[in-house]
């Protein structure tokens, strides 16, 4: 199909490789910081319940 010397999923590879990492790099940043929350969420819950139950 192609007349290059490089094969077809090399092309696909550099193609496409760059931001499939650059999403899973943010998915796990992402994954961490919404687990930070979380945690800061439940901590002021159990503040609230504290000061109001």
């Amino acid at each position: 199909m192609y007349n290059f010397d490089v094969p077809l999923w090399t092309m696909i590879l550099g193609n496409f490789g760059f931001p499939i990492a650059i999403t899973i790099y943010l998915f796990w940043r992402f994954e961490r910081r919404i687990e930070k929350l979380e945690d800061a969420v439940s901590q002021l819950s159990d503040v609230i319940k504290h000061y109001y139950y």
